[in-house]
């Protein structure tokens, strides 16, 4: 059943990145990452102001699970693009399956010392319905219902413009399709 499930859900999550992408910059309004307030996993603010004119992979993230696996391949896409503009952006949440429940100090130490994850990580934040954190209301804004996360490692690229390019479902993984738009939103212009 649990397979059954996980496949049903990579069903619905190909189809619905699909849809997604559609429309993907229709009426996209652009983020103020200067008035975005974040705090870092490891304490004090994140510096959001200096993501204005890179491309932002925004991911909501989990330590418990099945998808935490995908920690591996967004620290390889950090490592291989951060130089050229990409910031990967974690947001720890337990909004899904109650997956998060550890303290920002376990969930940092889990991160570093399972997946060796370097990029930044926000501190434990809720992701989805009315009390979201303002950046994932601005998301939601954005992508509209389809693009919203209703489960962890779901995926938001933003770009250089500080507009919506896609949204990735979970589900989606970390496969081809995502790396071509962060290709394509690093050779985009700001």
């Amino acid at each position: 059943m649990k397979i059954v499930r996980m496949l049903v859900f990579a069903a619905l999550g190909a189809l619905l990145s699909a849809v997604g992408s559609a429309w993907a910059q229709a009426g996209r309004q652009p983020i103020d990452w200067s008035a975005v307030s974040l705090d870092s996993i490891g304490g004090g603010p994140l510096p959001t102001a200096d993501y204005k004119g890179r491309v932002v992979l925004l991911v909501n993230t989990a330590s418990l699970c099945g998808f935490t696996g995908q920690y591996l391949g967004l620290q390889e896409l950090w490592h291989h693009y951060k130089d050229r503009g990409l910031i990967v952006l974690g947001v720890p949440s337990n909004d899904f399956g109650g997956q998060e429940p550890g303290t920002n100090e376990e969930i940092k130490r889990f991160c570093e010392s399972t997946f060796d994850v370097t990029f930044p990580l926000a501190d434990k934040q809720v992701v989805s319905g009315p009390n979201a954190h303002p950046l994932y209301r601005w998301a939601a804004e954005q992508t509209g219902r389809l693009g919203t996360p209703s489960w962890n490692f779901h995926k938001i690229l933003i770009g250089r413009d500080g507009r919506v390019i896609d949204w990735f479902s979970a589900a989606g993984g970390m496969g081809p399709k995502l790396e071509r738009a962060i290709e394509a939103a690093l050779a985009a212009a700001p």
